[in-house]
């Protein structure tokens, strides 16, 4: 990377939502410092639970009307974090949301858990090819929390970052090489703490029972980035996905449709799984994912 050439950052997430309540806060900080980010998204998230009445037709059940406003719920949040537009992987609609193992949108033949890996792995080279980011982020071997879509995605994602700088493929535009890939993770101590500052709650909601809620081991984190500048960006993408997520009144919580209360962090967690770590601070985590790309 030049002295005069943008940073580019590349994520890739399964559903309209996560790239918010994962990594909203990196989007926005990135963007507002003038990296050129680019978030893809895997599928329109039909099969998700609907909060409130307004919209509860839509689900998949019912209308299955849901992805297509979901378009417009994540276009409002990444509009909100500083991003133009989505960007789905194949185009919109082209894989569906697969829901939860061994549900029966799992055997749908155009669920992303049933995707042809080597179209997939395809469509994400020449995504990697056209942007030419230094950063990937994508989410860790289990998916963050086990769900089948998170789990393709991460491994088709490796499998492109390890081709895209081959000569496999090669309508999919000239090699490229990533320089670092990071896993997106939530550290165990920072989720504890943001659990133990939360006071009283919404009428209906409940606090998280030990462990219920995804984390890592403190010693697996080897990133942080400060998100507090951008907080309020990223409290507008949560609020622009309302048929998914509820942001408290007081604006230090949210909750998805099961109503248990989880912390906004004002830090967002990540693992360094490819490149060379740059400049740490005294715990001998990263404060910047550019850091150290010359």
């Amino acid at each position: 990377m030049t002295a005069d050439e943008p940073r580019r950052l590349l994520l890739v997430h399964a559903h309209p939502d996560d790239e918010t309540l994962t990594t909203g806060g990196t989007v926005a900080r990135y963007v507002a410092e003038g990296v050129e980010v680019t978030v893809v998204t895997c599928t329109l998230g039909e099969e998700g639970e609907v909060i409130g009445d307004e919209w509860a037709q839509l689900t998949a059940d019912r209308a299955d009307q849901l992805g297509g406003y979901r378009v417009l719920e994540l276009t409002r949040a990444l509009n909100a974090l500083g991003v133009d537009a989505p960007l789905f992987l194949g185009g919109a609609g082209h894989w569906r949301d697969s829901g939860m193992a061994g549900t029966p949108s799992a055997a749908n033949p155009r669920a992303w858990v049933n995707a042809d890996p080597d179209e997939a792995v395809a469509e994400l080279v020449a995504v990697i090819r056209h942007t030419r980011p230094h950063v990937v982020v994508t989410y860790d071997p289990v998916g963050g929390y086990g769900h089948p879509d998170h789990i393709a995605v991460h491994e088709r994602v490796t499998a492109a970052v390890e081709i895209s700088g081959t000569d496999d493929y090669p309508a999919a535009g000239a090699p490229w090489t990533p320089a670092k890939v990071y896993w997106t993770v939530t550290e165990k101590a920072a989720l504890e703490a943001g659990i133990a500052e939360i006071g009283d709650l919404p009428d209906g909601w409940r606090l998280p029972d030990p462990g219920e809620l995804p984390s890592v081991p403190d010693d697996q984190v080897t990133a942080v980035v400060d998100v507090r500048g951008v907080l309020g960006a990223k409290r507008a993408a949560m609020a622009a996905h309302a048929t998914q997520v509820t942001v408290a009144p007081g604006r230090e919580q949210f909750t998805l449709s099961n109503l248990v209360a989880q912390p906004v962090l004002s830090e967002e967690h990540f693992r360094l799984v490819r490149g060379e770590p740059g400049e740490t601070d005294d715990s001998g985590r990263e404060r910047d994912l550019f850091s150290g790309i010359g």
